[in-house]
This record gives structure tokens, sequence and C-alpha cells, in this order.
């Protein structure tokens, strides 16, 4: 089962050659979280216990501020995030074509602002020094950008195909789940009804 088809809230408005983008940044995601949450454990711990360990601090800034933004881009692509679901739903025809296109350029102008100034900030950033690795502070801006030029796309990929297929057809998150549900039952069937003939 593959289960990406079964989180999918807008199935008309994705492009599938995407697919395995947005699976790459949902395991990233997995890794920064988890990396975040042990090197905040282990800080902590060896606080405790006399002897901290300096450079945690800044391995778990870095994973949390990566983890922020490559999110933010896999939560645009799924309409998770900066995206006013509740006021589209209610609308339908033009009005809903005007709102979902209105909050996708709205997004869009952000990734813009985020790659122009996201680049500047990584640019100035090797002028600044982390401590106590001495690494320039760009090594966390370098993100911000890309999560821009991700959320961008992804837009762009909603608008393209909310004009080809419209709006209105789209997936509730509701329906992701009794998608999922019903997926589940059909891969463990033969089981179920094996076990009710025994």
């Amino acid at each position: 089962m593959n289960l990406s088809l079964v989180t999918r809230r807008q199935r008309k408005l994705k492009w599938t050659f995407l697919d395995p983008l947005e699976q790459v940044l949902m395991v990233l995601c997995g890794v920064t979280l988890f990396c975040f949450s042990t090197t905040t454990v282990l800080d902590i711990v060896t606080r405790l216990l006399g002897s901290p360990w300096l450079w945690l601090q800044e391995a778990t800034s870095t994973f949390s501020i990566y983890g922020i933004f490559l999110g933010t881009a896999v939560a645009t692509r799924r309409n998770d995030h900066l995206y006013l679901t509740a006021t589209a739903e209610n609308l339908t025809g033009t009005k809903r074509t005007a709102v979902e296109i209105m909050s996708r350029v709205v997004i869009a102008c952000v990734a813009l602002c985020m790659i122009v100034f996201g680049y500047e900030n990584f640019l100035r950033g090797f002028s600044s020094f982390r401590m106590p690795s001495l690494t320039p502070i760009a090594s966390l801006y370098v993100v911000i950008p890309i999560s821009g030029v991700l959320i961008l796309l992804f837009a762009i990929e909603q608008i393209i195909n909310g004009f080809k297929h419209g709006f209105e057809h789209e997936e509730t998150e509701e329906d992701a789940h009794i998608a999922a549900a019903l997926a589940v039952a059909e891969a463990f069937g033969g089981y179920t009804q094996s076990d009710k003939k025994s």
C-alpha cells in the first residue's frame, strides 16, 4: 500500500513526479525531529552529569531550524499549513477558484521573499560564526531559500492543476482517513476472513 496516496488531501492538484520529492522531504523531517529530540535529551543529561557537551546546543538549533523550514515546504504541498481551508471549502464555483488562487498567490509571494531575503542572509552569514564550532552561520540560513524554492514550486503546481482540474473536487482530510482505513482493511482482509472461518 502506498501511504503517500492515503495522506493526500488534494490528489488532482498534484503532479505525481513530485511525489518522490515529497517523500524524501518527509523522511528528512522525521530525521530532523528525531535528532532534535535526541540532542535535547543528551544536552539535559550531560548538564545534569556535570560535564556538558557544548556543541549539543548548536546541533539542536540546527535540527530545529532545518525541520521547521523543510516541514513548512511539505505542509504547503499537503495544504496543512499556510492555507485557509475552512474559508475555501465553504465556497463553490468562481468564488472558490478566486479564493484558492489568491491563497496560493500569497503563499508564492511569501516564498519569493524567503528566496530573495533568505539568500541575502545566507551570503551575509559567512561573516558570522557559531560557537563553539566556529561554523559560519550561513549553514543555518541556507535552508531558508531552499524552503522558499520548494514552497514556490508546490504553489505553482497547485495553481496550474487547479486551473486544469478545478478546486472543488478536493479530497478532504476526513476522506483521506476513510481511504486509509479502507486500504488497511483491504490489505488485511484475507487474515480477518480466515480467522472468522476458523
